[in-house]
Order: C-alpha cells, then sequence, then structure tokens
C-alpha cells in the first residue's frame, strides 16, 4: 500500500521525522524528476526557495541530492517567499519550484510544497504518482548532500513583477505602516519594499534566528502588530506569516482586518474597475456569511469550497475568476498568480485605499460579521446524515429559521471522532440555542 505524503498543502511533519527525514526528502526530490521526466528525455530544472527555519538548509540539500541523482538540475533562491518561487517557476521556465516552509507553524515542523512549470500548486494525481514512485524500493538515491546548492537570484523579479499590483505607490504619500514579517521568509524582501515607498516603517518580527518564526508574531500573532499601530500613530499594519504567502492587517484604532475583509473590499473595487471576472468571488466554508450578504448586495457571487488555498485555487481555474482566498489571509489574485501571495494583498489593500480615497478602517468597516457558535460533539461512526433521520430533521429545522440570513454547516472532523456544528445568525443566544438542538439529536443517535 503507498504511503501517503500529500496533505491539503504538501509535505508537512516535523523535520527529521519521516515523511521530513533524510532519505525520504532525498527520494521525494528524486519522484519529482521521475514524475516529470516520464516520456521526454530533455534535462529538467528546478528552483528551490525556503523560510528562516533552522533544518530548511539541509532539506534543501538532501532534495537536490535526490533530484541530481536522477540527471536533473537544482538551483537555490535561499530565503524568500512561497509566491516568489511560485512566479519565477513560470516566468523563467523552471519544469518545477519547491518551497520549504511550513508556513505558520513552529519552527521544529517543516514541509515542501510543490509548484509546477505553470506557478500553480502541484494536482493531486501528480502527488500520487510521487507517493508511488517514493514507495517503490527498486530504487535509491545515491550520492552526497554536502553538495552545495548552486544559488540563484530572483527576488528582484518577483518584486518587479508583485509591484504591478500597485504601480504608483506615492500616491498615498508619506505615512508610518507597520510591517511584521513573523520572522520568516518575507524578511529578505518586504521590510526594503516599503522602505523604497517613501513610507516610515516600524518593523515587527525582522530578526531570525532559525527558531523564532511565528514566534508571538506575525499573521496569526497579530497582537504586537496591532499594539505597535496605536502606540507609534501608524495608518495601518501589516503582518505576514511564515513562508510570506498570506497576510493580516490592522486598521488605524488597531482593529484586525482579516481576509474576509480584504476580499470584500478588493471585490467591490475591482468590479468598479470591470477588472472582477465573472462577478464572483471563491472563498472557503470558513468564510462569514457577512461577505456572503455583502457581496450579494454588489451583485457578487460568493462560491465556496473545501478549506484549503489550493481548493480555492482550483475552484477559480475552472471558473476563469479573478479574486478568491480565505479568511485567514490567503488571498488569490489570479491576474497576478495562481497562489496566495501576501506581499501583493498589501499592495491591493493600499490600492484599494489610494483609488478609493477612503482609510483601511473605512473600508473593512463595510463588512458586518455574523455571530457564530461552533459546537464539537463526539460520534461513534460517521454516518451520512441524510440517513439519520432525526439529524436530518434538526438540520432542516434550523435551515428554515434562518431563512437565507444566516448558515449553517454540519461536517465531520477530518482527524477525529467528531461532528463539528458551525451555525452563523443575526442573533448569538438564538444560533446557541439551535446549535444545542442539534448537538442533543447528535448525541442521541450518533454519540
Amino acid at each position: 500500500m503507498t504511503s501517503r505524503l500529500f496533505g491539503t498543502d504538501g509535505v508537512r511533519g516535523r523535520a527529521g521525522d519521516y515523511p521530513l527525514d533524510h532519505e525520504t526528502v532525498a527520494r521525494i526530490g528524486g519522484a519529482l524528476v521521475r514524475v516529470l521526466a516520464s516520456g521526454d528525455p530533455a534535462p529538467r530544472r528546478f528552483i528551490v526557495g525556503r523560510d528562516t527555519r533552522e533544518s530548511g538548509d539541509w532539506i534543501a540539500r538532501e532534495l537536490a541530492r535526490g533530484v541530481r541523482s536522477q540527471g536533473a538540475q537544482m538551483v537555490s533562491a535561499g530565503v524568500i517567499p512561497t509566491p516568489a518561487i511560485a512566479y519565477v517557476t513560470r516566468a523563467l521556465a523552471f519544469d518545477a519550484g519547491l518551497v520549504i516552509s511550513a508556513s505558520h507553524n513552529p519552527f521544529e515542523d517543516n514541509g515542501i510544497k510543490v509548484f509546477s512549470g505553470l506557478g500553480e500548486k502541484f494536482s493531486e494525481a501528480l502527488e500520487r504518482e510521487v507517493e508511488a514512485i517514493v514507495a517503490d524500493r527498486s530504487w535509491s538515491v545515491e550520492g552526497s548532500a554536502d553538495e552545495p546548492v548552486p544559488a540563484a537570484d530572483v527576488a528582484d523579479a518577483y518584486v518587479g513583477h508583485t509591484l504591478r499590483a500597485f504601480p504608483e505607490p506615492q500616491r498615498l504619500g508619506r505615512f508610518r505602516i507597520v510591517v511584521d514579517t513573523a520572522n520568516g521568509a518575507t524578511t529578505t524582501v518586504a521590510p526594503r519594499l516599503f522602505r523604497d515607498f517613501g513610507y516610515e516603517v516600524e518593523l515587527i518580527g525582522a530578526q531570525p534566528d532559525g527558531r523564532n518564526i511565528n514566534l508571538e508574531s506575525g499573521s496569526t500573532h497579530p497582537e504586537s502588530m496591532s499594539a505597535m499601530v496605536r502606540a507609534k500613530g501608524c495608518r495601518m499594519g501589516v503582518a505576514f506569516d511564515g513562508d510570506g504567502d498570506r497576510a493580516i492587517f490592522a486598521d488605524a484604532d488597531g482593529a484586525i482586518v482579516d481576509g474576509d475583509a480584504v476580499l470584500l473590499m478588493c471585490a467591490r473595487q475591482m468590479k468598479r474597475q470591470e477588472r472582477l471576472r465573472g462577478d464572483a468571488v471563491v472563498a472557503t466554508v470558513m468564510s462569514n456569511i457577512g461577505l456572503e450578504l455583502a457581496l450579494r448586495e454588489s451583485g457578487i457571487s460568493l462560491i465556496r469550497t473545501a478549506v484549503g488555498d489550493k481548493y480555492v485555487m482550483e475552484e477559480m481555474l475552472k471558473r476563469g475568476l479573478s479574486l478568491g482566498g480565505e479568511q485567514s489571509g490567503h488571498i488569490i489574485f489570479s491576474d497576478h498568480l495562481f497562489t496566495g501571495d501576501g506581499l501583493a494583498t498589501a499592495l491591493n489593500v493600499l490600492r484599494v485605499v489610494a483609488d478609493t480615497g477612503r482609510e483601511l478602517k473605512d473600508l473593512a468597516g463595510q463588512l458586518v460579521t455574523y455571530p457564530q457558535v461552533l459546537m464539537n460533539v463526539r460520534v461513534r461512526e460517521r454516518k451520512d446524515l441524510s440517513t439519520v433521520p432525526e439529524v436530518a430533521d434538526a438540520m432542516k429545522r434550523v435551515e428554515e429559521r434562518l431563512s437565507g440570513q444566516g448558515r449553517l454547516l454540519v461536517r465531520y472532523s477530518g482527524t477525529e471522532p467528531l461532528l463539528r456544528i458551525m451555525i452563523e445568525g443575526q442573533d448569538q443566544r438564538e444560533i446557541q440555542q439551535w446549535a444545542g438542538e442539534i448537538a442533543e439529536v447528535v448525541k442521541k443517535t450518533l454519540g
């Protein structure tokens, strides 16, 4: 039986342990070459980038060992944001781009993300092929991981492309902004970029030591950014995650502005400028019903997917749409890249501020989030809920009460024996009661 290596966002685990032990990492590198070289004898070219974790260097060398063992070449862009690799893979005609990062996880973890030559995340079909080749013990990886990986300086190419998102940043004048790079990959590009704009930059999380990535900083810990915005009297703040593919903001009062608010302000402005293809936005099931209702008021549809930016991207590609993302700050502007890009998201937000003449607080205030209740119920088995009449009836009653002004989401956990009940509606007390009613029925029938 083939062992699963890839999850919803590449290979992920604790560095040094399977599947990120030395030998498996090298075999992944070799397997990628074998998959891409199938039926084509031309030599393959790979590029790899990483965040600031201390394990990133040896993982890059093991991947390179595997790649070289199968007759391909690999160069390293060093510490650089994930979207930079997505861009240069396509722009500079590499066969694949690899990113060594565990995004917002602590430094002990790491991961491997793979982008195709089109700058898109590897399809699940290709991931299964790689897994099958890694599991085939008829081949092995030779060579040494001590050999350095040749360097490739591609940061300027990425920054030049990203600047197209906001080609006239001086329109906003000189102002003070907090930039939190999470001691991660954006430390190499973001501070310099905002300073080149002429902005007064207050930095947080810009002294990586291999172990402090995401530590009390970045998009998953925006409290420090928020506090500094208030303390320094800044116009706004932006916090990136460890690998730079997401961004969370703070307005001048320090209030957090998440991905839902960013999707709304960007969608409305793009529609006004006739840049919103299909008059639709893609988001996940976790986005608040308030986003859906606000978009509807502007004649914009919301299409929902499972959690994971890869699913957002796939739906955008299928429908030919230009905007999608997640509440967590992964925002995809497909005219820019087919993956989340924190830096591009920040520039797009600044562009909306410049184009509308409105402050971030005002723009974010257009999103009215609805109260939300989440309950977890332990279950003994995972039955199709439509085949359990008592549960199906309870869910139907709640849907009727919501009457289009709220949302019910009931789904099984992917990792635990739990049924998750989420309700969004206008009244916190009501939705709490309704969630409790469904939970009681589930306990009696499946608990």
